[in-house]
C-alpha cells in the first residue's frame, strides 16, 4: 500500500513545471511565490494545499483565503477534485472575519447577529452623523467622508488614533463624525465592510490566547492575491501565523491595483524582510496569452518601478498583432468594437470569450447600445447593483430587522414598505419618542408602550408590530423558505405583482433573489438565515460573472483581474480616464493605473484591442480628449495602429516627415527637451522604426519614457533657457 505521500506523485505533480513544483512541494516555512499573469497560479496554489493535507497535514489544519467569493469558490472546486477538500477552510478575507467575530463576539466586543451594513446603508449613516456634528451635507459629501473614514479603517486607525494623527481642521472635523458614526453602528449592531477587518486585527492583536488557539487550527496559512492586502489584512496574517511561521504568500507587485481602497503593495515588496528564512519561487511562464500580447504589456509595466523583476516568457505561438484603435468619438469607438465583435463571432469565436474592459462604469452606456444595435448579447459584472436594487433591499431588510431588530436603517426601510399609512411624520414622532425614552424604535413599537401621541397612525404601527412577530418564526426556516414565507405575509409579493403591469422587473429579481438562496442552500444546507445574509453582503461584481450565457461580458478593469478571454478589447484609454483623473488637480497613482492596464491586457488569450476617442461625452458635454501616455510605452513597431473613420484631412500625421519638429536634424542623444505632463528630460536614445522616430528620455522626475515623437508634444530646449539643469535630470 503506497504512503499517503507516495500517492501524489501521478495526479499532483505530472503537468507541473519545476518552478511549480518547487512552490507545491515546499511544506514548513515561510513561502512567496511571485507569479506572473496566466502562469497557473490558482494550480500551484490548489495542488500545495492538496499535497499539505496529503503529506504533513490534515486538510482541517489548512486554511486558504483569497479575496472573492468566485476565486474562492474556484480553488474549493479544484482542491474537493483532488481528493482532500472535505473540512479544509477556503474562503475570503471577509468571510473568515466574519465567520471569527461571530464565535468570538463576547471578546471581540460585537453583538453575535451584528449586521454588515452595504455602502448605500452606511452612508446613509455616515450622512445621520455628519447632521448630528451639526455639519452641512453640502460641504462634507457622505461619500467623500465614506471614502476617508474607510482608508482610515484600513489603516487600522480607530476615531482616537485618527485625532493623534489628524493635521488639519478638515481632519479634525472628519474625526469627529467618524466617532459618531461608530456610535450609531454600535447603538444597531451594525458592522460595515471595513469593519470585519479592523474589529478581526485589532481583536488578534490584543488576545493571545486567541492566536494561538487559531494558529493551533490553522497550521498552514495560504493566502492569495498577497500584494491586495491591507494593513489589516497583513495584521491578521502576521498574528496567525507567529509561531510556525507556516505562511504561503502567492501574488505579483505588477497586479496591485487597489491602493485607493488601502491596500499596501509594500507588503509584498517586503515579504522577505519580513521572514528573512523565506523561500521565493517566481512563475514567470505564461500559459495562457500569445507572445505579441504578453509582450506589449510586459513593455508597458517594465516602466513602474515599485515592482520586483520578472522575466515573463511563454511557449505560445507568436499570435497576431496587438492593435490601437484611434476614433472620432465614443460612439464611432463602441459601433467599430460591436462591428468587430460581430466579425469575431463570425470567424468561430463564442461570445462567451470576448469581453470589454473599461475604467470607469459610465462608459459601459454607449457600448451597451452599440451591442443593442449589432444584436450582440451582453452580460454586465455589476454582482454588487443586484443587491442594491430597491425591491431586492426591501426584501433584504425585513430578515434583517428579524435578524437584528436593533438595525433601525432595515426597520425605517419596512416600516412603510409597502405603503402602509406610515408617514415621514410617523417615523419623526416614533424617533424622537424613541429617543426621549432611551429606547430603540424596534423596542418602543414591540414593547407594547403608549403610542397615543401618534394620533391616527397608532393603530398602523401596531398592525406593522403584529406583522412583525407574524414573520419572526421564518427564522426557524432555511434562507429561500425564509425568503417565500417573507415576501407572501409582508405584502411585498402583492405589491410588485401589481406594479408587474408596469414593470414586471422588480418581481423577475425577487425570483431570482429565491433561485439565489435556493443555489446557496443546496451548497449549504445547514446554513442559517444569518449566513446567507452574510453570504449576500459579502457579493462582489466579479460574483455575477456566469459562464456559458451565451454572452459577451462588459466590465470594469478591476473586475476583469482573475479572468481570462480569447478576445479582449479595453476602450477609453485616455488622459483623465486611463489614467484616471479623481479631481481637476489630482489624478490616480500613475503606477497604479499602469497595474490596472497590465491586469486588463494580460487577461486576453489570443487578440487584445486598445482604444481611444478624439472626442468624448463628459460632464454633458463633448470635450476633446488627449489619448493616454500608456499608448506611448507599448513597443510602437510591434502595434498595429488604426485610425478608423477619420478623415485624411484630421489623421495623426504618419509620414517620415510630417508630425515631427521642425529641429529634428538637431536632436541627438543628450538633447535636453520638455514634455507637458513628465516636464523636463534628457534624450537616451534616438531611432526610427516603420516610418515612425522613438525617443527614449529620461525626464527629471525620475521616470523614463519610450515615445513616439511624431505622437507626442515634446519639443527641444536650450541649456541656454533652462539654466544649468544638466545634473538634476539625473544623468
Amino acid at each position: 500500500m503506497r504512503s499517503r505521500a507516495e500517492a501524489t506523485s501521478e495526479d499532483l505533480f505530472a503537468d507541473l513545471s519545476k518552478p511549480q513544483r518547487e512552490a507545491v512541494v515546499h511544506t514548513d516555512g515561510p513561502l512567496l511565490i511571485l507569479a506572473g499573469p496566466g502562469s497557473g497560479k490558482t494550480r500551484v496554489v490548489t495542488r500545495r494545499a492538496a499535497h499539505l493535507a496529503r503529506t504533513v497535514a490534515r486538510p482541517s489544519d489548512i486554511l486558504a483565503i483569497t479575496f472573492t467569493n468566485k476565486a474562492a469558490r474556484e480553488m474549493r472546486e479544484r482542491i474537493e477534485a483532488l481528493g482532500v477538500g472535505e473540512d479544509m477552510t477556503v474562503c475570503t478575507f471577509h468571510a473568515l472575519c466574519a465567520k471569527l467575530l461571530r464565535q468570538y463576539h463576547d471578546r471581540a466586543g460585537v453583538p453575535r447577529n451584528f449586521t454588515i451594513f452595504d455602502r448605500e446603508d452606511r452612508r446613509k449613516l455616515i450622512k445621520q452623523a455628519i447632521e448630528e456634528c451639526d455639519l452641512s451635507t453640502d460641504n462634507w459629501s457622505p461619500s467623500s467622508v465614506d471614502h476617508e473614514i474607510s482608508l482610515a479603517k484600513n489603516d487600522m486607525l480607530t476615531p482616537q488614533a485618527y485625532q493623534e494623527w489628524a493635521p488639519t481642521w478638515r481632519e479634525e472635523e472628519i474625526r469627529r463624525i467618524y466617532e459618531k458614526y461608530e456610535k450609531l453602528l454600535a447603538k444597531m449592531g451594525g458592522l460595515d465592510f471595513d469593519d470585519l477587518l479592523m474589529r478581526t486585527a485589532v481583536l488578534l492583536e490584543r488576545d493571545q490566547e486567541l492566536c494561538d488557539e487559531l494558529e493551533d487550527r490553522y497550521r498552514y496559512v495560504l493566502i492569495d492575491e498577497y500584494q491586495d492586502t491591507n494593513a489589516a489584512q497583513y495584521k491578521i496574517a502576521r498574528r496567525l501565523t507567529e509561531k510556525r511561521r507556516n505562511i504561503c504568500a502567492t501574488g505579483d507587485p505588477d497586479q496591485s491595483i487597489y491602493g485607493w481602497r488601502g491596500a499596501n503593495i509594500e507588503n509584498i515588496l517586503r515579504f522577505e524582510h519580513d521572514y528573512p528564512s523565506a523561500k521565493v519561487v517566481r512563475l514567470e511562464q505564461n500559459y495562457r496569452s500569445t507572445r505579441r500580447v504578453l509582450s506589449a504589456a510586459d513593455a508597458l509595466i517594465a516602466g513602474n518601478v515599485s515592482r520586483k523583476e520578472k522575466a515573463l516568457w511563454t511557449d505560445n505561438d507568436d499570435g497576431v498583432s496587438v492593435r490601437v484603435f484611434e476614433l472620432e468619438t465614443a460612439k464611432a469607438e463602441a459601433e467599430t468594437i460591436a462591428h468587430d465583435i460581430t466579425r469575431q463571432v463570425q470567424s468561430g469565436v463564442s461570445l462567451n470569450e470576448i469581453a470589454v474592459f473599461y475604467r470607469v462604469n459610465s462608459l459601459s452606456r454607449v457600448i451597451e447600445e452599440a451591442l443593442l444595435r449589432e444584436g450582440i448579447a451582453y452580460q454586465i459584472a455589476r454582482g454588487v447593483e443586484f443587491y442594491n436594487r430597491k425591491e431586492i433591499k426591501d426584501v433584504l431588510a425585513y430578515l434583517r430587522v428579524l435578524v437584528n431588530p436593533a438595525d433601525e436603517v432595515s426597520l425605517l426601510r419596512v416600516i412603510n414598505t409597502p405603503p402602509r399609512g406610515i408617514g415621514a411624520t410617523t417615523v419623526q414622532r416614533l424617533t424622537e419618542q424613541a429617543k426621549a425614552a432611551g429606547q430603540s424604535i424596534y423596542d418602543l413599537i414591540t414593547s407594547g408602550g403608549d403610542l397615543s401621541k401618534l394620533g391616527r397612525s397608532a393603530g398602523r404601527v401596531d398592525e406593522f408590530r403584529e406583522l412583525l412577530a407574524r414573520l419572526a418564526p421564518a427564522l426557524e426556516r432555511s434562507a429561500p423558505d425564509a425568503l417565500k414565507f417573507v415576501i407572501s405575509h409582508s405584502g411585498l409579493q402583492a405589491h410588485y405583482a401589481q406594479a408587474a403591469e408596469t414593470d414586471d422587473a422588480p418581481a423577475r429579481n425577487i425570483d431570482e433573489l429565491v433561485m439565489a438562496a435556493a443555489e446557496y442552500h443546496a451548497d449549504h444546507p445547514d446554513a442559517t438565515v444569518l449566513d446567507w445574509l452574510e453570504h449576500t453582503a459579502l457579493v462582489s461584481d466579479v460574483d455575477s460573472v456566469r459562464n456559458g450565457t451565451g454572452a459577451i461580458t462588459l466590465m470594469t478593469l478591476h473586475a476583469a483581474k482573475g479572468l481570462e478571454f480569447a478576445v479582449v478589447y479595453i476602450v477609453g484609454l485616455e488622459r483623465g480616464i486611463l489614467p484616471f483623473r479623481r479631481t481637476e488637480e489630482v489624478y490616480s497613482d500613475e503606477e497604479e493605473e499602469r497595474r490596472l492596464l497590465f491586469v486588463g491586457m494580460t487577461r486576453a488569450k489570443a487578440h487584445l484591442t486598445l482604444s481611444h476617442a478624439r472626442y468624448r461625452m463628459l460632464r454633458g458635454s463633448s470635450e476633446r480628449t488627449t489619448r493616454s501616455p500608456f499608448l506611448d510605452e507599448l513597443p510602437q513597431d510591434q502595434i498595429e495602429w488604426s485610425q478608423v473613420g477619420i478623415s485624411p484631412a484630421r489623421r495623426r500625421p504618419a509620414s517620415d516627415s510630417d508630425g515631427l519638429p521642425d529641429d529634428i536634424e538637431e536632436w541627438t542623444i543628450g538633447t535636453l527637451v520638455e514634455h507637458p505632463v513628465y516636464g523636463l528630460g534628457q534624450v537616451m536614445s534616438i531611432h526610427r522604426s516603420a516610418g515612425l522616430t522613438y525617443v527614449s528620455v529620461q525626464f527629471k522626475n525620475g521616470s523614463r519614457r519610450s515615445l513616439v515623437l511624431e505622437f507626442v508634444p515634446l519639443r527641444r530646449v536650450d541649456f541656454d533657457d533652462v539654466g544649468d539643469v544638466h545634473g538634476s535630470v539625473g544623468i
